[in-house]
């Protein structure tokens, strides 16, 4: 979907079409969920905090946002993509795969049924959606942002290699700021110009990025389309009204969270194999902590809280967050492990 929560906002309330509006958290602490393509113009983007967004965009409008009307429209959509196949995997309310490999309407041909959910989904919902076509997910992710909004971007078998080389490392998910610095050093912006460097080389520098790396230049990806997905952890976290000082870092702030985090894994039959913790500083600074355990435990989540405060002892806190990994790791000592981004 195109700018989704911006735009159904735009759809139930059309004066707002040419102005620039963002959804999510419009005080001084917020982060915007989305914005639409006029906000975009301004260099206004998604998970920025909204202090930012209006300093770029003074006349922004931050809306609160309709989850649950979200969520509704989402249920709407994937019931028009199960009209053409049953694998369907969703990436998020606004974002799936299909695989239509074995479906005979249309004549079997993926971009007619691309662009036929298209105009079913705009005539249904009024909203407008993007599509990518292609041999995998890699690609069709990929193609999906090409002409966005509302467009459609085909790559078919013979021209898959082609334009998977012509792109910029950046486009391969997965590859963030930190990965593209550690690549430009390597010499390399473009994926072409990968395809010189082979597996081992590049597992010896990357590591497993490395070998995921090979194959996305390559055009390949063997992961299939699963509708049956399963979650590898489960987390919550708040952001503070203030920032304060690691010793307000107590049991009545982390309460709450444990009260989100229980409910949020009621409907979850996976075994907890490890507690995760994370802080985001006063200045932005984020660090994270994982250790293994196998059950919600509030004073090992605020030892591993307190922690991580120990690191940056003069700066005030900004966010908690905790959850859980799941998995079917035995029970082994406490070993505590610190990534900082």
């Amino acid at each position: 979907m195109d700018c989704y929560y911006a735009q159904v906002e735009m759809r139930d309330n059309p004066e707002l079409v040419d102005k620039p509006i963002a959804v999510g958290g419009s005080s001084e602490r917020g982060v915007l969920c989305t914005c639409n393509y006029v906000a975009r113009s301004f260099g206004v983007r998604s998970a920025m905090s909204s202090r930012k967004a209006k300093e770029l965009c003074p006349e922004l409008q931050i809306l609160p946002g309709r989850m649950s009307l979200y969520k509704e429209i989402s249920q709407q959509i994937r019931a028009i993509f199960a009209d053409y196949t049953d694998l369907i995997e969703p990436l998020s309310l606004d974002e799936a795969f299909l695989d239509v490999s074995d479906c005979e309407y249309l004549g079997g041909s993926a971009t007619l049924i691309a662009e036929d959910i298209r105009r079913r989904i705009f005539e249904e919902t009024g909203l407008t959606a993007s599509a990518g076509v292609s041999i995998n997910k890699f690609i069709a992710k990929v193609a999906s942002d090409v002409n966005k909004p509302n467009g459609i971007c085909v790559v078919p078998p013979q021209q898959a290699v082609e334009f998977v080389q012509a792109l910029p490392v950046k486009a391969i998910p997965g590859v963030g700021k930190v990965m593209q610095r550690k690549l430009k050093e390597f010499g390399v912006e473009f994926c072409h110009e990968l395809l010189p460097f082979s597996l081992e080389q590049l597992e010896a520098r990357f590591g497993k990025m490395g070998a995921s790396l090979h194959r996305r230049v390559r055009a390949v990806d063997h992961r299939e389309v699963s509708n049956h997905r399963i979650a590898k952890s489960v987390s919550v976290e708040t952001t503070t009204f203030e920032d304060y000082p690691k010793e307000d870092l107590t049991v009545d702030k982390l309460e709450p969270l444990m009260e989100r985090l229980a409910k949020r894994l009621e409907k979850s039959k996976a075994p907890i194999s490890k507690l995760q913790v994370k802080l985001k500083f006063a200045d932005f600074m984020l660090k994270s902590k994982e250790c293994q355990y196998h059950m919600l435990d509030i004073e090992l989540f605020l030892e591993m809280l307190r922690e991580l405060a120990q690191t940056r002892p003069n700066t005030k806190i900004r966010l908690i967050g905790v959850g859980v990994g799941f998995g079917n790791a035995s029970v082994q000592q406490m070993q505590l492990f610190d990534q900082a981004s």
